[in-house]
């Protein structure tokens, strides 16, 4: 009869404030929440030099102006072995720069490049490394002062889409 029909009816309203509680009291919270994104990764030098492509079934990573990239992918040009592993495990924007494998190129120092130098080091850490490659945290120099502190500057790289290339 009666209690059939009320059942089915509209929910009595203590119930549907039960019902919505939890959802308006952890609203707020959300408010306050960073963006769901991958939590940035801090690369020291040492950690960033486990991923220079030696060890089997590792990633390989490459830094370039303090971001850090899985270039993996580009196996055949980073791999042990590969034509450019000397760039691998560590930050070469310099050598990037320069187009240059020689081991004092390799770091992260841009003291004394040219414009022309500046530029080729933008386009391709633009069209090459962020079109291509994963972006999987910072080098700590990136992200801390000469301190220790953290950077209030810090901002992560957009990397909205990537569009497969070949090597330069």
């Amino acid at each position: 009869g009666m209690a059939g029909a009320a059942a089915r009816g509209p929910l009595p309203l203590p119930v549907l404030l039960l019902l919505l509680l939890p959802a308006a009291t952890a609203e707020p919270e959300l408010r306050f929440r960073p963006p769901a994104e991958a939590p940035v990764r801090l690369f020291t030098e040492p950690e960033l030099a486990r991923y220079d492509g030696h060890q089997e079934g590792q990633p390989i990573y490459l830094a370039v102006k303090g971001v850090v990239f899985d270039v993996t992918s580009g196996k055949e040009f980073y791999g042990k072995g590969a034509p450019y592993n000397a760039l691998v495990g560590k930050d070469s924007t310099r050598g990037v720069a320069k187009m240059s494998l020689d081991p004092a190129d390799l770091t992260h120092d841009t003291t004394g490049l040219t414009e022309e130098e500046l530029k080729s080091l933008d386009d391709i850490f633009n069209n090459v490394y962020k079109a291509k490659y994963p972006i999987v945290g910072y080098t700590s120099r990136r992200i801390l002062n000469e301190d220790g502190s953290p950077n209030l500057d810090f901002k992560p790289e957009d990397q909205p889409h990537f569009s497969i290339k070949d090597e330069f």
